[in-house]
This record gives structure tokens, C-alpha cells and sequence, in this order.
């Protein structure tokens, strides 16, 4: 693994588009930058790690990030985010917590009920694994919080299934900069499954709030019926 994330030295690529727009914006930000970003995405998911972080391992093989720091400030970030919504829901309780979160743009009432109920099934080691789980590792916290999950446990599990998934997202990308005759060949490809990306999660977004305005309002309609007829 150390191996792997070695930088090491290649032609400085220049992607274009809007992969080339998000990996300047990473590039300015640096280091500290993508901490910040695991931060608010463990807490406020704007923009996903799986995004994120192999911009930043790119970067780092291209000698313009430090990889280790890159790991270290996104695992310390994220364990940040994991500790505010551990005190969201041991302050407030599960319900509770989740009822005022799922107010939130772009996040949903179905993430939250998700990742609780992983978190029930698989006790304590689901804040090691769920780490793993796309949809269910930026939320696994709120759940452990209020169980009362002890704090020593709770740190411990979350650096660890934190540390693999950042190192997997960042290995993939210093591998995609090693390639470098391939995105130089490729990069408007990169660019479409980029757009097509984004515009999958608007599309499954607006999707799934209009199902559930449908499905609120069938409910209430029911209700209706059921008054009327009593």
C-alpha cells in the first residue's frame, strides 16, 4: 500500500471540462481543503467523497498534493463530522434528530431511517463497516449517539473503516494519474461520465422527493376518507 501511494513523478496532466473545473478547485483548496470537504460531507453530503478524495489522490501522484496529508486531514475531517452528528443524536434522540435533519436539501428522511437500521442490526460494528457503505457511512453516527455508544469505541471504529475508505478512494486516483497516456486519451470521456454522474443523482433527487410528496399526499387523502366515513 505504501507502495501505492507513493507520488511519483509524470507529465502534468491538464484535464479539461468540468473534471478539470473540480480538480482546480480541489488543487486551490489543498490538503486542509479536503478535510474541510470530508467534514462537510460526513455532516452535509454537497459533494461525495467518492468524488473527492481520487481527485486528490490525481493530484497528489501529479506532486501537487501530499498524499499522506491528504489521508490524514480527510480521516481527521471526517471523524470531526462523525463526532458533531454522534452529539446531534445523543443530544436530541433518534427520531427527533432525524426528523430535524431530513429538513436539510438534499437529504432524506429514507438516508437517515437506512443507516439506523444497519446500525441496529449489526450493533457497534456497524460504525466500523457502515463506514464502507456509500449512503449509510456519512449517517452510521447519528444512530450510535443515541445508543449511548461509548465515545472510545465510537473513535476507534470510525478512524479505522474511515482510514480504509479514504485510502481506497485516494489509491484509485493516484493509480488514475499514473495512467497518464490514458486520461490524456480519455479525458472527454471523463468529462461525460462526470456530467452523467451529476445529472443521475438530480434526476434520482427530484425522483424520489416527488414519490414521497405522492405518497404523503395519497396518505392524507386516506385519512380524509377514513374521517369522512366515521
Amino acid at each position: 500500500m505504501i507502495t501505492l501511494l507513493t507520488t511519483a513523478a509524470s507529465p502534468d496532466i491538464q484535464l479539461t471540462g468540468l473534471a478539470g473545473l473540480a480538480v482546480n478547485i480541489i488543487d486551490a483548496l489543498g490538503e486542509l481543503g479536503v478535510g474541510a470537504l470530508a467534514l462537510l460531507e460526513t455532516v452535509f453530503p454537497p459533494i461525495p467523497s467518492e468524488v473527492v478524495l481520487p481527485l486528490a489522490g490525481f493530484l497528489a501522484q501529479q506532486g501537487r498534493m501530499n498524499v499522506f496529508l491528504v489521508l490524514l486531514t480527510a480521516t481527521l475531517g471526517g471523524l470531526i463530522g462523525a463526532y458533531i452528528l454522534y452529539y446531534i443524536g445523543h443530544r436530541l434522540g433518534e427520531e427527533r434528530a432525524i426528523r430535524w435533519l431530513s429538513k436539510l436539501p438534499l437529504v432524506d428522511r429514507e438516508d437517515f431511517e437506512k443507516a439506523s437500521g444497519w446500525f441496529h442490526r449489526h450493533g457497534r460494528s456497524a460504525v466500523l463497516f457502515g463506514r464502507l457503505i456509500p449512503g449509510v457511512r456519512s449517517l452510521i453516527s447519528l444512530p450510535a449517539g443515541s445508543a449511548r455508544m461509548p465515545i472510545a469505541s465510537f473513535t476507534l471504529f470510525t478512524l479505522i473503516g474511515s482510514l480504509i475508505w479514504n485510502t481506497l478512494l485516494v489509491s484509485l486516483g493516484v493509480l488514475l494519474g499514473r495512467q497518464y497516456h490514458l486520461v490524456d486519451q480519455y479525458s472527454s470521456w471523463l468529462n461525460y461520465a462526470v456530467y452523467a454522474a451529476i445529472g443521475g443523482v438530480v434526476l434520482w433527487l427530484v425522483v424520489r422527493r416527488v414519490r414521497r410528496a405522492r405518497n404523503e399526499r395519497r396518505a392524507r387523502q386516506a385519512r380524509s376518507r377514513r374521517l369522512a366515513a366515521e
